[in-house]
């Protein structure tokens, strides 16, 4: 089977200091994205100044996708995006998680048809995000010295770890790959979760379930080093679950509210 190409759709908010840190980790890959789409859910003037200056230097197309400040609207942004997008394969990445230089040529190998890749992530402990440099640290060394946690999950072997299964546990959307088809069936994220949290990432994956998508689990392959930070208020929580396992039950493919919304409209037959 032929690779797909590959878009590769990073979510920021008002975190440029590691929002640069993942895009060198990005210009740092054995194999580009055919592209980079920026999901801005509203950063002030600092992150737009960063996007512009990598734009001629990144190494592939890299669009700045943003939307006004009016509290957590993720989900949106990230439909916008993937409205906008062109790959045929489709890899998430937050803007807090630095991608080992092997990530997009991992998650292009374990893309499959007929699932969708849920890869893992290790922490740099918030006290030294600043000093994290791929370049210059092991990993390993920082593992041992207590700078990070997880250890685990930051060590990449010549081979994947693969478990298939439907299991809600360890859902996160900042490690996530799934075919363009496949989201769009299921018409994208859920914009009707609001608030930082749990739930739009696993509602994302139950409904590619019910679609009869099971997931790829994979570690050692396509490694993400998370530079931690303080927890936002998750205030919200209670609704997010709620509605989450509202879906679960339901067994519904489809949401209502989703990237339909952000697609251009089919033309009209002539009469």
């Amino acid at each position: 089977m032929s690779r797909p190409s590959v878009s590769l759709l990073i979510s920021t908010y008002n975190r440029p200091v590691a929002l640069e840190k993942v895009l060198v980790g990005v210009q740092r890959q054995t194999m580009m994205p055919r592209e980079v789409l920026i999901a801005d859910d509203g950063s002030g003037e600092e992150t737009r100044t960063l996007v512009d200056s990598w734009k001629a230097r990144l190494g592939c197309p890299l669009q700045h996708v943003w939307h006004p400040d009016q509290g957590f609207r993720k989900t949106i942004i990230l439909n916008k995006c993937l409205a906008r997008s062109i790959g045929d394969y489709l890899v998430f990445l937050d803007g807090d998680c630095v991608p080992h230089p092997r990530f997009i040529s991992d998650h292009q190998r374990l893309a499959e048809q007929g699932c969708w890749v849920q890869g893992r992530r290790c922490f740099v402990k918030e006290q030294w995000v600043n000093e994290f440099d791929l370049s210059r640290i092991s990993p390993m060394a920082w593992a041992l010295s207590g700078r990070m946690t997880g250890v685990a999950k930051a060590i990449r072997l010549p081979f994947p770890l693969v478990r298939r299964n439907t299991a809600q546990r360890g859902i996160i959307g900042c490690n996530q790959a799934a075919w363009r088809a496949d989201l769009t069936a299921i018409n994208g994220f859920d914009e009707e979760y609001t608030g930082w949290g749990i739930g739009e990432d696993s509602d994302l994956g139950t409904r590619l379930y019910h679609l009869g998508r099971p997931r790829k689990f994979a570690y050692a392959h396509a490694v993400v080093y998370h530079l931690d930070h303080p927890s936002p208020s998750k205030d919200h929580l209670p609704d997010s679950l709620a509605r989450l396992a509202a879906t679960i039950r339901s067994g519904k493919i489809r949401c209502e509210v989703g990237l339909d919304h952000h697609l251009a409209p089919a033309p009209k037959e002539p009469s």
